[in-house]
């Protein structure tokens, strides 16, 4: 239960950063020109929401399969994307730095690929669960492009 907690607590924190530089990202999401193809802003915090939970969940079901020592690179690549996945927030909507914010994305979405693959070594749960994960950060790597075109 304490390595749960902890996985939560983790992801928590990430969502927390994210959170707090998008706190004006409504204001700022509806002044871009967006492709006809973007969800409305109020998706992204339920969606999110649901992922968060999703990677806490993987990164525990890992660790209670092979422990730290048992999937040092996973937790390594874990945290990475956890790191990746907070700072992305801040360039994009903070500072607006829509191209260095799709370089990150790219990173982040290589790293959230081998976190998956690697995941599916210790538990296909876990790496099952990351995928969601992997197709929002892909998408949300299209729409960064669009949004830094049309912009």
């Amino acid at each position: 239960m304490v390595a749960a907690i902890c996985f939560a607590a983790a992801v928590l924190a990430t969502a927390l950063v994210g959170g707090l530089a998008a706190s004006g990202s409504g204001g700022v999401y509806a002044e871009l020109e967006v492709p006809t193809w973007a969800p409305p802003s109020w998706l992204f915090s339920p969606v999110w929401t649901a992922l968060y939970v999703l990677i806490a969940v993987a990164g525990w079901l890992v660790w209670r399969a092979a422990g730290l020592a048992g999937a040092k690179t996973f937790f390594v690549v874990y945290v990475l994307q956890l790191v990746l996945n907070a700072l992305w927030t801040p360039l994009f909507f903070a500072l607006g730095l829509y191209g260095t914010a799709l370089i990150e994305i790219v990173f982040l979405d290589v790293a959230v690929a081998t976190a998956i693959v690697l995941a599916w070594r210790h538990s296909r749960l876990a790496a099952l669960l990351l995928a969601p994960y992997l197709a929002w950060s892909l998408f949300a790597t299209a729409l960064n492009l669009a949004i830094w075109l049309l912009n």
